[in-house]
């Protein structure tokens, strides 16, 4: 997803603690070392891994939290373009792992580290002056790999399921060798367990990622969409081809949205959106904002990965907080 701009105001509103909305999966670890090569085609480039990776450079939380979250976190030899900090679940695995940079590290920050494997949460790390280009990587010897349910030059999915999250987590276990199934067990306890009890009836819902002008929201085929669906919210830009894409304030106002979801960053966080919301005279008499009907959501959980079920069951945690009060 695109930042639009990092401004980093003073948080007034605590976020919800994600990671307490369900119980910590059991992390597998990994296995002997299979000897036949693993090829993917990943983004619409052909990979090829002849053993697990052992020194690995992640880019993005949701790189990064995959790999922790499979008991992988000794593979990583450093991080960079982090979205938040990781779950407290992974936070002692996660200590000590050095950061290359607070943006898209460039090549030779990345080389400097010597990984076999460079993976990045978006394809546009992978570029000239990033993190160098997927082709030139491999004539060095470096394999790069994309989350794939963040591809979008090709095999882009046409609307992002939780069967594309999970067999994102079987792909990535599959190249570094290691069970996948103790993870995608609980998670998908966890996810029966909140979309039994989502509420029968549909509200609306707007995801408000970032934007003041023109606001950038959650559209219709990504990681906002499914969340929205898992826990009975009708998303107002539904109708929109896209993962995350610009919405006017006019159509806003006009859908009238029973929430709003607030993604909290520290370059754009979930208070400072209140506060545009409560003093503009376009917005402040909308539904959600009348009613103070606000979810919020970490940067780092908004993005298709291993934190999408978490997610989920924060917000129906939250809406039932709402509901109640």
């Amino acid at each position: 997803m695109p930042i639009l701009s990092r401004i980093v105001p003073v948080l007034i509103v605590p976020m919800l603690a994600l990671a307490g909305c369900s119980a910590a999966s059991p992390a597998p670890r990994p296995t002997a070392t299979v000897d036949a090569a693993v090829t993917v085609d990943n983004c619409g480039t052909e990979v090829t891994f002849d053993t697990a990776p052992q020194r690995v450079v992640t880019i993005k939380s949701t790189s990064t939290e995959m790999l922790l979250a499979l008991g992988l976190g000794d593979r990583i030899v450093g991080t960079a373009f982090q979205d938040g900090p990781v779950p407290d679940e992974w936070a002692k695995d996660a200590a000590g792992i050095p950061s290359l940079s607070d943006q898209v590290p460039s090549e030779e920050v990345v080389l400097e580290k010597q990984p076999d494997m460079v993976y990045a949460g978006w394809e546009s790390n992978f570029s000239a002056d990033g993190a160098g280009k997927r082709d030139e990587l491999a004539s060095l010897g470096i394999a790069s790999y994309v989350s794939p349910s963040a591809c979008r030059s090709a095999q882009q999915p046409k609307k992002l399921t939780f069967d594309n999250i999970f067999g994102d987590i079987r792909q990535i276990a599959s190249i570094f060798r290691v069970d996948p199934t103790a993870l995608i067990t609980a998670e998908q306890a966890t996810l029966a367990k909140v979309t039994a009890a989502k509420p029968g009836h549909d509200r609306t819902a707007l995801w408000y990622s970032s934007g003041t002008d023109t606001p950038y929201v959650g559209a219709g085929i990504g990681a906002p969409e499914l969340v929205l669906e898992s826990v009975g919210l009708t998303n107002i830009a539904a109708d929109v081809n896209a993962t995350w894409a610009p919405l006017g304030w006019e159509s806003i106002v006009n859908d009238d949205p029973t929430f709003i979801v607030l993604i909290d960053a520290t370059w754009n966080t979930a208070a400072s959106k209140i506060a545009m919301l409560e003093s503009n005279p376009a917005t402040a008499n909308l539904t959600a904002v009348q009613k103070h009907n606000y979810l919020i959501v970490p940067f780092a959980a908004s993005e298709a990965g291993v934190r999408s079920v978490e997610t989920v069951a924060s917000l129906a945690d939250q809406i039932d907080t709402l509901d109640n009060r």
